[in-house]
């Protein structure tokens, strides 16, 4: 009887790497039995180099709050989607995405909301404006944000105001030049620089791309000859014009 050598090799070979397949397909979805309890949480919040509400000790106390913190927990008692829906009803987390490795950590990524604009209205109401213009609850004080005061409803807040202070607050030169937006009870806009003497009327509050950068040609090629305090009143309500009154304080 002649055997086919060449034919049985391969078949010992198919044999072998289906077999091998096989066994890393079963050790590959097997659960990791080392892992019994949560022995790490790892905690990654997006967007950390900007000014926001969030850090691990927040998120930490958080999910302490609600006993769902996962550190030495039971491996089986811990539910990601649980902590995920728990943290993304907080007015400060924008999506949280959470998963277990095999090794017994649970990971947790967080992206939060970025404030830019605090309201500060007449009615009382105190609050900031992320970048979406999602309202947050006042938690503690973000600093380099424009303050917004005056005739402020919700929804001008989230309509208006929010692509207002994305405007200025996206412009190097104007997110450290104005400080205040102060609403008027027609609901026209004015300005309060850092630098100068003067306020900005804006008037309604369209086309701001087109005042601001007529104001930065006016700051240029006119009060850095003229002075930055001789003005203290600078109007940019009507097209290609700027119409300004002269500061009638007297030099001490």
């Amino acid at each position: 009887m002649n055997i086919n050598w060449k034919k049985s090799l391969l078949v010992v070979c198919d044999i072998i790497i289906a077999a091998y397949l096989l066994l890393a397909i079963t050790a590959f979805n097997k659960p990791d039995m080392r892992a019994t309890t949560c022995t790490e949480v790892k905690i990654d919040i997006a967007d950390t180099a900007v000014d926001g509400f969030l850090d691990a000790s927040e998120v930490k106390k958080l999910l302490t709050r609600e006993k769902l913190y996962p550190l030495s927990k039971p491996w089986t008692s811990i539910n990601p989607r649980t902590i995920e829906e728990t943290l993304e009803k907080s007015p400060f987390v924008k999506n949280a995405e959470c998963h277990k490795t095999l090794n017994g950590h649970v990971c947790i990524q967080i992206e939060q909301r970025i404030p830019v604009i605090r309201v500060m209205a007449n009615n009382g109401e105190n609050y900031y404006v992320d970048t979406h213009g999602n309202m947050m609850p006042e938690n503690r004080y973000v600093t380099n944000l424009i303050i917004a005061t005056g005739s402020i409803t919700h929804k001008y807040a989230r309509q208006t105001l929010t692509k207002v202070a994305n405007f200025i607050m996206a412009d190097s030169f104007w997110k450290y030049q104005i400080e205040q937006i102060n609403v008027l009870d027609n609901g026209t806009m004015e300005f309060v620089p850092r630098v100068g003497d003067h306020i900005i009327y804006i008037g309604t509050p369209n086309s701001i791309d087109k005042k601001l950068e007529r104001l930065r040609k006016f700051y240029l090629y006119g009060l850095n000859k003229a002075g930055w305090n001789k003005y203290n009143y600078i109007s940019l309500e009507f097209d290609n014009q700027i119409i300004c009154k002269k500061n009638s304080k007297k030099k001490i």
